[in-house]
């Protein structure tokens, strides 16, 4: 499905609530692609986002989807809103064993206040296969009156 971003800068917006987001410095999350209604979020392979049988950790698996369908919400918000989740189901398909992840979130509905979106994630293997490891689908919030920027407090 097409979609209209409400603004012309709505990649530089995504860019810039990215850097925001310290979360994903923090586990070394990185934006891989941006289009109106799509955003993909990548994560490459860090023992420290595994558990105990080296596997990603569903939290960093979770933490990805809910970034990439969030921001993919957010490409078809207007100036001076902002994105919240406001639902957000996953399940965990298979084991997230791989060199990186790869979250892909879409809109499935745009909406004036909440926006529903499908996220798949993949763990992409050093051949470069692909295996889906979890399905996510997830509601947003569009908080009018607040542009998204970062709050103390």
């Amino acid at each position: 499905m097409a979609f209209t971003p409400a603004t012309p800068d709505y990649a530089e917006r995504i860019r810039e609530s990215f850097a925001r987001g310290k979360m994903m410095d923090l586990i070394g999350a990185e934006i891989a692609a941006i289009e109106p209604g799509y955003v993909a979020i990548a994560l490459p392979h860090a023992d420290a986002l595994t558990q105990q049988h080296g596997f990603f950790h569903a939290g960093a698996v979770a933490t990805i989807a809910d970034t990439a369908g969030g921001y993919a919400a957010y490409t078809l918000f207007p100036a001076g809103t902002s994105v919240l989740t406001a639902e957000f189901k996953i399940n965990f398909l298979a084991p997230a064993r791989g060199v990186r992840l790869l979250a892909r979130g879409r809109v499935i509905k745009p909406g004036r206040t909440l926006t529903t979106c499908d996220i798949e994630v993949a763990a992409l293997g050093e051949d470069g296969g692909e295996k889906l490891c979890a399905k996510s689908l997830q509601t947003m919030a569009q908080v009018q009156g607040r542009d998204d920027i970062a709050r103390p407090g």
